[in-house]
Order: C-alpha cells, then structure tokens, then sequence
C-alpha cells in the first residue's frame, strides 16, 4: 500500500501539476508531421510533455470495435475513401499512414493512458446503444480512468452517461439542467471556445469545471495561429486554467 501511495503521490506531482494551465492534447496528442492525429506517437509526445489530459475521438468500426479515429472515414491519412462504420477491424488494423502510423483500439490507447496522462472522450459513435457504452465505461474502470474522465457527448448518449462520467455543456444547457432534480454539477463541464469572466465566476460558484477551446481544422496556417493567440488572451482574462487545444496553440497558453 506504501508504494502504491509513493506511485500516486509521483505521478500527481510530476505529471498532472506540473503546469499553471492545465492542457488537454486535442485529437490525440501532439500532432506533427511524424505523429498523425490519434496515433501512438501523438499520445506517446503528449505523455511526455505532461499534458493533463489528451482528447481521442472514439468510433465504431462495422464488427463493433472500438477505435480512436476522428474523420468519419480513413482518407486523410490512410488514403481509403471509406466510412469508418463500413469497415471490419480485419482491414481497419492493416491500415498505415505516410508517417507509418496504424488505427489504435480504444483499449489500447487506454492502457497506454493509465497512470500517465487523463483522458477526454470526444464520443462521434452515432444513436443509442446501452451495451456499447456500458463497454465504454467499463473500459475506462478497467484502466482506472473513469473517475477523471470528461466527454464530450451526443444528444442520443447524453441520458445514458449523465451522471456516469462528467459530459460537456455550453452554459445555456448547465441552466437548464440546473431545473432537474437529479441536477449535480459534478456530472458536467463548461466547454466552449468563448468564455467570459463572468461565466468563469458563475462556474465556480456552481462547482463547475471551465474548459476553454482553443483548436483550428488548419492549425499551422499563419492566420488560424493569430486568430487562436487571440483567443487564448481573451479566455485567459476571462479566468480560464484548462484548454483542450491543438499542440501548435501550446505556447498561446504557457
């Protein structure tokens, strides 16, 4: 039990406090030219420059497998024009970049995630299936990842993961959800790219977390770097610690 607590105690001082601002890799760590969105190199670059969280955008392959892929098909960076949803593992695992990078099981990104880095669920799994997100869950108790989780959902998913893991919310939609009964401000998170310092206060009061957005389709284009620079002074005014953000964005930020 000792050295299980020295464990903890290492990875919560190296690793999730090792910044002022919080930041959250988006689309699976720190992409470059040699670590594409959601591969292995990305989520490895992203442990080791001790991000708080990396955001991965979980699909369904058509045998049901979970993987971490953010376009509805592979053509960006596998050159295969075709859905996500029509394809079986069988295929989807022989798939390689340019960078020579493969499609990465949830599972795997997970064990990968455990004791080292927080995950964000970027949920693109379209309509309603309880077994496959009670999978979901059990995956992410599985690597001990739950409890810290946060995702960004569906409307179709929202009832099933209320309350089970923290879902994103504008604040219109924190309002509302203030009038329910069952409302917990444990169960939700503010997420957006436009944050004011009074949303920031309001949040708080409630016991909200505040997670600003600072990311671009093109993030090395000159002119969506100068439009985010200026987006990450006004969230940081606003009061903003936590960003998930493209890693071109980081030095916005630090």
């Amino acid at each position: 039990m000792k050295t299980w607590l020295l464990v903890l105690s290492l990875f919560v001082g190296s690793t999730l406090y090792s910044q002022s601002n919080r930041l959250i890799a988006h689309r699976g760590g720190v992409v470059d030219e040699s670590s594409p969105e959601n591969s292995l190199p990305a989520l490895q670059k992203a442990i080791e420059q001790h991000y708080w969280m990396v955001e991965i955008d979980l699909r369904l392959t058509a045998d049901s497998v979970l993987i971490t892929q953010h376009d509805r098909n592979f053509n960006r960076y596998f050159g295969v024009d075709s859905l996500v949803t029509a394809m079986n593992w069988s295929a989807v695992q022989k798939l390689r970049s340019n960078a020579g990078t493969r499609v990465l099981q949830f599972e795997e990104v997970l064990q990968q995630c455990q004791q080292k880095i927080h995950v964000m669920i970027d949920n693109k799994i379209q309509g309603f299936n309880e077994s496959l997100f009670q999978r979901v869950l059990s995956l992410l108790d599985k690597y001990q990842l739950r409890e810290s989780a946060l995702m960004i959902g569906t409307d179709e998913s929202t009832e099933f993961f209320r309350g089970k893991i923290k879902l994103s919310c504008t604040r219109k939609q924190l309002e509302e959800y203030q009038q329910r009964p069952d409302f917990n401000p444990a169960h939700y998170y503010l997420f957006s790219s436009q944050i004011s310092k009074e949303d920031v206060t309001w949040a708080e009061k409630q016991g909200i977390l505040v997670v600003g957005v600072l990311n671009h389709r093109n993030p090395n284009l000159a002119e969506a770097k100068e439009k985010m620079k200026l987006q990450a002074a006004e969230l940081i005014r606003s009061g903003v610690r936590i960003f998930q953000l493209d890693s071109a964005f980081k030095d916005f930020v630090n």
